[in-house]
């Protein structure tokens, strides 16, 4: 039994079906605000100056905050919504409500370390502007890991098979955080390269911690005795003979040479001859008839 079956053996029960819509649909929501230039971010935004301050909501309302937002970003999201649908029924709905909540609690963990260490460093903490995009989108590449061969359209015209959209987003991400880096060093030296990096590219960074920290967990772990017992299965079967190796469908029933001996020779059986039996093209028409 592994970390996650232990999980779900405490808490299963408290399991929230099809959160992944909730979170989608708040998402939406501060897309939608944010396109009829309402300032959500403003009053729900996480800022730990604020919540140092008494706004102690920030720290569930930045779920409702969303960067930018268009038309084909409410699209972008009906996919995430269809790919976390079949991501639930794969792993269950316990083991998605662990993906999501430790995706925003590593979020939110990111929010107050950044802040933490740009306050160390530079004498002014900094607040992440949260949000539950990069979260989101990773559910597409946990899809990918269970799937790597399904094929999605890109633009609902090429087909491509989810292996290498995952390779894809991977070298995407890093050719972000690395300009985020060039950026900061630019400006500053490494020094600043790195706050940068680490202010601009923590939800990048944590979204991807957390999709490997989901596979981490859910592995099978063996006991140092299980291992043993595995690993002298596996010699044992090693070590014996595979059933059928070194046999042969075709024997010349004159001089038995079969295809092993010669993988040229042809094997006939002769017709005038009783009990099926079968000659190499040495003997087929040079045997006595029986």
């Amino acid at each position: 039994m592994n970390f996650m079956d232990k999980l779900q053996k405490k808490f299963g029960k408290y399991a929230v079906y099809n959160l992944q819509k909730y979170l989608i649909l708040a998402y939406c929501l501060g897309l939608v605000l944010n396109m009829l230039s309402v300032p959500v971010t403003g009053y729900l935004g996480f800022s730990m100056d604020a919540i140092l301050h008494g706004q102690i909501w920030r720290l569930v309302t930045w779920v409702f905050c969303a960067d930018g937002g268009s038309f084909i970003s409410l699209i972008f999201l009906y996919c995430v919504y269809s790919m976390a649908q079949s991501f639930e029924q794969m792993v269950g709905t316990f083991r998605m409500n662990v993906y999501l909540v430790g995706g925003m609690l590593l979020n939110l963990f990111g929010g107050i370390l950044v802040y933490a260490i740009t306050l160390l460093l530079l004498g002014e903490g900094i607040s992440v502007s949260l949000s539950n995009y990069e979260m989101l989108f990773t559910i597409f590449m946990a899809l990918a890991l269970c799937m790597p061969e399904a094929t999605v359209y890109l633009s609902f015209l090429f087909p491509i098979k989810m292996k290498w959209m995952f390779l894809v987003y991977i070298a995407m991400s890093i050719y972000q955080l690395y300009n985020y880096f060039s950026y900061g060093n630019a400006i500053g030296g490494v020094m600043f390269g790195l706050v940068t990096l680490v202010v601009n590219g923590s939800q990048i960074l944590l979204s991807l911690l957390n999709l490997f920290l989901f596979f981490h967990l859910s592995k099978i772990r063996l006991s140092r005795k299980q291992k043993k017992v595995q690993n002298d299965f596996r010699r044992q079967m090693a070590s014996t003979p595979k059933q059928g190796a070194g046999s042969s469908r075709h024997k010349c029933a004159i001089c038995g040479r079969t295809e092993n001996d010669d993988p040229n020779l042809s094997f006939r059986y002769c017709s005038k001859c009783t009990g099926n039996k079968e000659y190499c093209q040495d003997h087929l028409f040079t045997h006595t008839h029986n």
